[in-house]
């Protein structure tokens, strides 16, 4: 198995498809790499090189106490596409996933990248103040917290039913689909857990939205519950200059599973533009 060693010596599994320019893909939170099997082997037909990551404390990679701050995951990021060995690189990500490529955009000022795509992401800020009347009341984040350190298990359980809009009739998935997202959340420390939400629901990336000095493409669908569209993707493209939204109507968030097909011929039509 391939992994890369971060400047703090955590050890972060890396999958490593295909041949060609890298598009680095970034998953969402409290998932990894897996989650975009579909859209990576889509990418790695297509003659690209697919480079897909568990983040620090999830799935296959490290532990460790610290790092869950975008600062660290950023970092960790920049380990990656050094990794690719790449200068025109584009990256995905998506929900959490967003925010450590805006962080990467500002920190790191957008070195070897040639694009990004923000899925169903959490950016520009997800967390209801005065100034961003369509966030999130911090109670909500406080509920979730409380809830998984009572029983993980069965909050996620939860959670995934409306992560992929589960009942409804359009947009269904199985039930052995929600049980296998439930168990790879499970595979993630309960510090990185809480550490990572803390993190995504409190970060502010609304004055970083100009360090998006390359074309980026945001995707999102209108009936995400987890991260709402108003808040998010439809707040950022107005912030990020040479930047384009695609609504998918009545979607939920876990896109990679419900728009599977669409949302590979989306990336790979950005790929190629």
């Amino acid at each position: 198995m391939n992994y890369v060693t971060t400047t703090d010596n955590t050890q972060l599994f890396v999958k490593d498809w295909g041949k060609g320019r890298p598009v680095i893909l970034l998953s969402g939170w409290p998932l990894t790499a897996d989650s975009w099997d579909d859209q990576a082997l889509a990418i790695a037909d297509a003659g690209y090189r697919s480079i897909s990551y568990d983040r620090r404390g999830f799935g296959r990679s490290s532990q460790p106490w610290s790092g869950y701050d975008y600062d660290t995951l950023s970092d960790d990021l920049a380990r990656v596409i050094e990794y690719s060995g790449a200068e025109d690189v584009v990256l995905v990500g998506f929900s959490m996933g967003g925010g450590e490529i805006a962080r990467y955009m500002s920190r790191h000022r957008g070195k070897s990248v040639a694009k990004a795509a923000l899925i169903s992401s959490i950016v520009p800020y997800m967390l209801k103040t005065a100034d961003n009347p369509d966030g999130t009341d911090a109670a909500v984040f406080a509920q979730i917290a409380h809830a998984i350190g009572e029983d993980r298990a069965k909050f996620f359980a939860a959670f995934f039913k409306d992560f992929f809009g589960a009942g409804m009739i359009s947009l269904s998935v199985s039930a052995e689909l929600l049980e296998w997202m439930r168990s790879v959340a499970l595979q993630a420390s309960l510090r990185a857990t809480l550490e990572s939400a803390r993190s995504f629901s409190s970060t502010d990336f609304r004055g970083e939205l100009a360090a998006f000095n390359v074309p980026t493409l945001l995707i999102h669908g209108t009936a995400d519950k987890t991260v709402p569209i108003d808040a998010s993707s439809r707040a950022a493209v107005k912030g990020i200059a040479n930047a384009s939204l695609i609504e998918y109507d009545g979607a939920p968030h876990g896109l990679f599973a419900t728009e599977k097909d669409r949302l590979a011929r989306d990336l790979l039509a950005f790929i190629r533009a």
